[in-house]
């Protein structure tokens, strides 16, 4: 068992499952969870850093090399936004469309390295044999996402996927936990969103949903919860081991 302070607490120090760091912002003590909202790459699946490497030869070929760790920082932004931060407004809308479709093939090139993360399939499968509401919210498009869900194999539980083919808006604009809450038929207060960037806390947040952030997709636990996650996990495994103590259930 892993020993962590509630961000901002002064006394004691509250235990936690190993992995968990939780912020100030639980100790509202809002509505048990009845439904989870999964961001997919770098939460459920190992898939960051090929997204990095793929977008990495995408901006060569494109003779607009872009450093590897500038293009880490804007993984899980929606394409468009991604594009707009690293070229630019005016390079984005001029080259824009061939980087997606380079990036996209370079990507699925590399999909037989996709793998879930380690227990991040029963995570989501202990949710939904709890009765939670589990809804998979994505900015992948069709091809992309069939090459996860398939690595996933959680179909079979979850309530709803949302697509970037779902959404004209993508993170950190809220507009895809709201599609996600109609999907899982839950109101903000009584949703989780679970996501590896502070994007995902910053588009969650926006729609009145708590976050709980991993680690697995390379972003700081600081930077995640000056963002507004409520907790911080390792990864899949680590909030598993810690479910029953997490704000997800308890």
């Amino acid at each position: 068992m892993c020993t962590a302070l509630r961000a901002g607490v002064i006394g004691s120090p509250t235990r936690y499952p190993c992995g968990a760091r939780r912020n100030r912002t639980d100790l509202e003590e809002p509505a048990i969870a009845t439904a989870v909202l999964f961001d997919v790459d770098g939460t459920l699946v190992d898939s960051n850093y090929l997204h990095v490497h793929a977008w990495h030869r995408a901006f060569h070929a494109l003779d607009r090399p872009v450093d590897s760790w500038r293009v880490h920082r804007a993984i899980g932004k929606g394409s468009g936004k991604l594009l707009r931060t690293l070229l630019g407004d005016e390079d984005a809308d001029r080259v824009g469309e061939r980087a997606k479709d380079l990036h996209s093939r370079f990507y699925l090139e590399t999909a037989d390295l996709l793998r879930p993360f380690d227990r991040a399939p029963d995570l989501v499968r202990e949710l939904a044999g709890r009765g939670v509401r589990v809804v998979l919210a994505t900015s992948a498009g069709p091809d992309e996402l069939d090459a996860l869900r398939k690595v996933l194999a959680v179909d079979d539980v979850v309530a709803g996927i949302v697509s970037g083919d779902d959404v004209e808006a993508t993170k950190p604009d809220p507009e895809p936990v709201f599609a996600a809450l109609e999907k899982a038929g839950t109101a903000p207060a009584e949703t989780i969103f679970v996501g590896d960037a502070v994007w995902d806390v910053h588009a969650a947040t926006k729609a009145g949903v708590r976050t709980v952030s991993v680690l697995s997709g390379g972003v700081g636990a600081a930077e995640l919860t000056d963002a507004g996650a409520v907790a911080v996990y390792d990864d899949a495994a680590a909030l598993l081991a810690g479910l029953d103590e997490s704000v997800l259930i308890s």
